[in-house]
């Protein structure tokens, strides 16, 4: 009896992956960018997100102090590694062409922002990047601080000292410089 119910959960193991790998090999599955995800894609992408920020996203406060100085250069680094994906002071209205083109969609962060996202959060989607999206990893291109520095800003990119708001107003994100 017991030895009948283990082939038998086997044999529909194997069956469910052999109509697994069909699947992907008959590209019934789609590879392509601009095809929306199917509700498994979504939601093991999601899931998976999830329980590794929970698990690996670092609890500490940010280690960057809020000082003017601070928010510019967070500004900064913004306009220079982020823009042309995440979008300028105007959000998704000004979107640039790499931004349409991308999937998944990246926010635009100044109208689908991550202000009430954790900066160890921020931090970690920064210096690991999120696989099969177009974020990048930018740990070998920027240092802790550096990273720190953007999320402090992206935390309060909607309440920034006078200065620096005045410098993410003229933050260009296309054409790229």
């Amino acid at each position: 009896m017991v030895k009948g119910l283990v082939l038998g959960i086997a044999l529909t193991l194997g069956a469910a992956l052999v109509v697994a790998y069909a699947l992907v090999r008959s590209g019934f599955i789609p590879a392509n960018a601009d095809a929306p995800p199917g509700a498994i894609e979504t939601w093991m992408a999601g899931t998976s997100l999830r329980a590794t920020l929970h698990r690996e996203a670092p609890a500490e406060a940010n280690p960057v102090p809020a000082t003017e100085q601070n928010f510019l250069e967070g500004v900064r680094l913004f306009a220079t590694n982020c823009a042309v994906c995440h979008g300028s002071s105007q959000g998704a209205a000004s979107a640039s062409p790499i931004a349409k083109g991308l999937y998944q969609k990246p926010p635009q962060l100044a109208t689908d922002g991550v202000e009430d996202d954790p900066e160890g959060e921020t931090f970690w989607k920064v210096k690991h990047g999120i696989r099969l999206t177009g974020m990048p990893s930018f740990a070998k291109t920027l240092s802790d601080r550096e990273i720190w520095t953007l999320a402090l800003f992206l935390k309060h990119m909607d309440k920034l000292p006078p200065t620096a708001q005045q410098a993410w107003q003229q933050v260009q994100n296309w054409p790229p410089r």
